[in-house]
């Protein structure tokens, strides 16, 4: 009897112990470096990418092979008309035929197909490169925005306990005949006003956890965990590194297969030659024989075949050069402003900080203190706390916008794990 309640409760306390050794993983907390982590496995573009590179990998393998060889199976000289017409072993001329040919391409073809196919390589691989730079950034992004909107919903709960206390002061100012009953009415406002700005914040979480959501899955409706990234910014030293943006390193295998492209159509110019060997056999009095012929492309009309194609490519070429430069005009200005406006931020962080804070707060602990000795309005109160929770959440926007230019400049210029 105890036997068989010990046997009945040992499934139990199992399946007790694995969900209690389960709960910590369902509810880890979210950091960055996990969701990056995340989002580098879940992404599909970047498996999408992770299959064209192993596309090219394999589409390379036959690119210097030869053609197959091709079987021949015919019947010649058959002869249709005369005394041995629609028969295939009276006549003398009439021969079973098989054989086997081989078309040989030039080797400088064969080069040229190898050197684009290596390049197609290369070009896939840094592709996927700029895809998980893509997606690095705008995981880190949207994990930035989501935290942003935590900080701030975070402060709610200082704005709604400093409503109350306010509130029992007033109360108390009414009490003692020193603040109108209209005062009461003031304090509900100020409340009714934090529960709209709560609402639109939670209109953002969901914008942002979404945003989130897009790169890697349902983990982004976990808590997050962390605080502000700090990435060391060499504001002085990235213009050096402009080249080194993943979206410009792609254009150097790019370029390098437009170069293999031109190469390519060049060798075009060059004979291909193939043999053939044929076994012919005739009737039984006659004796079998054996055929060998040799045959040569001749390109004899390059202006209106090989050559437009070269041209083709010699346009193709010099418009990646024009594209390359329009796109690092583009990101050297795109580096000027993140520049500039980081050092902005850095010092709108620093000054609200050091400063518009302090004073804000100041300002509410004067207003305060003369609305309790009876010498202040309330709504000088009001307004000045108004302006504390304004610095404040503008406190957050300053450090926000701050994370989200970092975030830019790391991931374009100083993300080693590329």
């Amino acid at each position: 009897m105890n036997c068989n309640r010990y046997c009945t409760g040992w499934p139990a306390a199992a399946a007790l112990v694995a969900i209690v050794l389960a709960l910590p993983s369902l509810a880890a907390p979210l950091t960055l470096a996990e969701a990056l982590r995340l989002a580098e496995d879940n992404a599909p573009s970047l498996s999408a990418q992770t299959a064209k590179l192993q596309a090219a990998t394999s589409a390379a393998m036959p690119a210097g092979e030869l053609p197959d060889p091709k079987l021949l199976l015919g019947v010649q000289n058959y002869p249709i008309g005369g005394p041995d017409r629609w028969s295939i072993d009276q006549d003398f001329m009439t021969m079973r035929m098989v054989g086997v040919m081989q078309e040989v391409t030039d080797r400088d073809k064969r080069r040229a197909r190898i050197e684009v196919a290596e390049a197609a390589i290369d070009r896939a691989t840094a592709e996927r490169q700029v895809e998980r730079f893509n997606v690095r950034q705008a995981t880190a992004l949207a994990w930035i925005s989501s935290y942003s909107v935590e900080r701030k919903q975070a402060l709610f709960e200082d704005f709604f306990r400093e409503n109350r206390l306010l509130a029992d002061s007033v109360r108390a100012q009414i009490a003692g005949g020193r603040a109108q009953p209209v005062d009461a009415v003031t304090t509900k406002q100020e409340a009714a006003l934090l529960e709209e700005q709560q609402d639109e914040l939670v209109r953002l979480r969901s914008q942002a956890r979404a945003a989130l959501k897009r790169w890697i899955g349902p983990a982004a409706n976990e808590p997050l965990a962390g605080s502000w990234p700090q990435w060391s910014i060499n504001t002085a030293g990235y213009s050096d590194q402009l080249l080194h943006h993943p979206a410009l390193a792609a254009f150097v295998p790019i370029t390098r297969e437009a170069e293999a492209k031109v190469r390519e159509a060049e060798a075009d110019k060059d004979s291909d030659w193939s043999w053939e060997v044929d076994y012919q056999q005739r009737g039984r009095e006659f004796g079998d024989m054996v055929s060998v012929q040799f045959s040569v492309d001749l390109p004899i009309f390059p202006g209106s075949r090989q050559d437009p194609k070269i041209s083709a490519r010699h346009a193709e070429l010099n418009q990646l050069e024009a594209e390359r430069e329009v796109i690092r005009r583009e990101h050297a200005q795109q580096l000027e402003d993140d520049l500039a406006n980081y050092l902005r931020l850095e010092r709108a962080v620093r000054r609200s900080q050091d400063r518009l804070l302090p004073l804000a707060k100041e300002k509410v602990e004067l207003s305060m203190a003369s609305y309790r000795a009876g010498k202040g309005e309330l709504a000088s109160v009001i307004d000045a706390r108004r302006e504390l929770i304004e610095a404040r959440l503008k406190q957050i926007d300053f450090e926000e916008q701050r994370a989200l230019i970092s975030a830019q400049l790391h991931f374009s210029y100083g993300d080693t794990s590329q």
